[in-house]
């Protein structure tokens, strides 16, 4: 059987002008994940990343220390299928139709101030997301994200080699939308598992042919080891 292993970027600038950059703590993440597999002597036959640029330099950063260790890391392969969801344009459509939250767009607007209210506001626009009840013209559904995610896992399987080892470096909804995908879980119950995905987390799939299996969730064990709890964050 083959694998792939689903890493979940370093964090981002959140509450920043450009979200899509990756924080001091983000950039030690996915150099102290790289470590740990260049500590491992662990290899992967292919390397594929999102379009997003804290995808990608959670990627170079990770296959680098694999360089350093004079380990070789294959080409990144770049397949937009495993983007994020755009979130600004989910809260920007469904929050008007939070009516019974007055402060909700003080919140937004100033997420870093108020994570935990973000938090709670961001999950039940998730929720209206979900449901597909306040589907909107410009805006993709999450049938059509789903989609998206299942035609880039398509395409790996219909390249991969018997026994192969494939990381793909994307982002909590993606993992999310998969789980739901292999697992057959019911959306809502992804997302209750996507909010607690840390950054730089992997997540473990085995393939035989085009049957996929989860094997495994959420192992951040090379954040964990060092013992250093600032280093374990969720966005």
């Amino acid at each position: 059987m083959g694998s792939i292993y689903l890493i979940r970027h370093g964090q981002a600038s959140f509450g920043a002008d450009d979200y899509d950059v990756l924080s001091p703590i983000g950039i030690r993440q996915s150099e102290l994940l790289g470590a740990h597999i260049a500590r491992t002597n662990f290899r992967f036959d292919r390397c594929i990343t999102g379009s997003l640029r804290r995808q990608q330099h959670t990627a170079e950063l990770t296959l680098g220390q694999l360089d350093a260790a004079g380990l070789k890391a294959p080409e990144l392969e770049i397949d937009p299928a495993f983007n994020e969801f755009d979130a600004e344009s989910v809260i920007r459509t469904l929050l008007p139709t939070l009516e019974n939250e007055p402060e909700a767009l003080h919140v937004m607007r100033n997420a870093a101030q108020h994570r935990a209210e973000f938090q709670r506001l961001f999950s039940m626009i998730v929720s209206r997301w979900l449901s597909g009840s306040h589907d909107d013209e410009g805006l993709q559904s999450w049938q059509a994200f789903v989609a998206q995610v299942q035609a880039g896992l398509r395409r790996i399987l219909e390249r991969a080699e018997r026994g192969e080892h494939i990381a793909v470096f994307t982002s909590g909804g993606t993992i999310t939308a998969l789980l739901h995908l292999i697992t057959q879980m019911p959306a809502e119950q992804a997302f209750q598992l996507n909010w607690h995905i840390v950054n730089t987390s992997f997540s473990h799939l085995k393939f035989r042919g085009h049957e996929v299996a989860l094997a495994g969730f959420n192992n951040f064990a090379h954040l964990q080891l060092i013992n250093t709890p600032e280093l374990i964050t969720y966005r």
